[in-house]
């Protein structure tokens, strides 16, 4: 049965994206989310929009068609503070090397340059060549960034400007289902909306909302930590990821920031806060200024921290939840890169009760089941 009513449970880029592209299919759509809109995964991503390395070559082809998405989107804004495509940069660790993989990006057809320390003081604004690795690094010449809040605020206007309807502040909402069909969502008030569909687009929560299904879904969720900067003098227009820290410039003149080993250092607390220590701020607010040119002085303007989500064996989950008909459910890492494709081919697959070949690789019955 194609839907023609659904509800799209999660503000951040997936949910948004989804409602959005629902719309312009024709269905009656109610977003709704816990807290505002893109206060979750979304607003702590570092958005970074690639393809780089070695993955399956249906991911690939997906990461790949999610960032052309992203310059449709460049043009029809017209806004490159929501997203730019300056490239990406990228070094080894000491020790270790980039050879393999530039090779391996030259041969499926990924942009990529190999760079000495040279070209990067010639060719890459605002890096600092001696933190280069002494072999060099890879330019991605197509990769770029997305602002994720300023780029779900579009999407949402979108929806509402074509009578959609968007409930923010809603509380933990959950499908309710019967005899084995999706009946619509219940908001933490206890309000029913129905429904002939549900998007579950949670973030990091997809695990725990589908447990009160009985549908168990394994994943590897670590905690994300997002340092922003106040605006701050540098002509940085590339996306660096080096062994200590992954930096992108912001809309206004900042840089945001992270690094593997920062998320590590946070402690979760019994009652569930995070507890972030001064240090490990500081020591990534000195790890971005160490490979930046002139390394300029950083000041924090604000720190994200909280879940991110990531499935099980690290690929996206996209598609309907066997067992329970009119159920559909988006749970990835890389959701900035991924965040337009999956909201476009789920709506697609919502509206038309069809399979679309693009996510026949990503389904949840690869590992979801049911009464666990």
């Amino acid at each position: 049965m194609r839907a023609t009513s659904v509800v799209v449970v999660g503000g951040g880029v997936l949910g948004a994206s989804t409602a959005a592209h629902l719309v312009r299919l024709g269905a009656a759509i109610t977003l709704v989310t816990e807290a505002g809109p893109a206060s979750g995964a979304s607003g702590r991503s570092l958005s970074w929009l690639n393809s780089a390395g070695a993955r399956s070559d249906a991911y690939h082809r997906l990461r790949t068609i999610g960032i052309d998405r992203y310059h449709t989107v460049q043009q029809r804004l017209d806004r490159r503070d929501v997203v730019r495509f300056d490239g990406g940069l990228t070094w080894a660790a000491p020790g270790e090397s980039y050879r393999e993989r530039h090779e391996h990006e030259l041969r499926i057809g990924y942009d990529s340059v190999w760079m000495s320390r040279e070209d990067v003081a010639r060719h890459v604004p605002g890096v600092d060549p001696a933190a280069v690795h002494p072999e060099g690094a890879v330019l991605n010449p197509g990769e770029g960034w997305v602002d994720l809040a300023l780029l779900v605020d579009h999407l949402l206007a979108e929806v509402v400007a074509a009578g959609g309807t968007v409930r923010t502040g809603a509380g933990r909402s959950l499908p309710t289902v019967r005899d084995g069909r999706v009946t619509g969502v219940t908001t933490a008030s206890g309000e029913h909306l129905p429904a002939d569909a549900v998007v579950l687009a949670t973030g990091p929560s997809v695990p725990r909302d589908l447990a009160t299904l009985g549908v168990t879904m394994p994943d590897q969720t670590p905690i994300a930590l997002l340092v922003r900067s106040e605006p701050v003098a540098t002509p940085l227009r590339v996306v660096l990821n080096t062994p200590r820290v992954a930096v992108r410039p912001a809309p206004g003149g900042s840089l945001v920031f992270d690094a593997g080993w920062s998320e590590r250092e946070v402690r979760v607390l019994d009652d569930g806060r995070y507890d972030v220590r001064d240090s490990t701020v500081a020591g990534l607010v000195a790890e971005a200024r160490a490979v930046l040119a002139g390394h300029p002085v950083l000041t924090v303007a604000g720190v994200g921290v909280g879940p991110k989500p990531i499935p099980a064996d690290g690929d996206p989950v996209a598609g309907a939840v066997d067992g329970i008909t009119g159920l559909h459910v988006l749970f990835t890492h890389s959701g900035a890169t991924l965040g337009l494709v999956l909201g476009e081919l789920t709506a697609w697959e919502v509206v038309h009760d069809a399979t679309h070949p693009l996510l026949a690789d990503f389904r949840p019955s690869r590992f979801v089941t049911a009464g666990g």
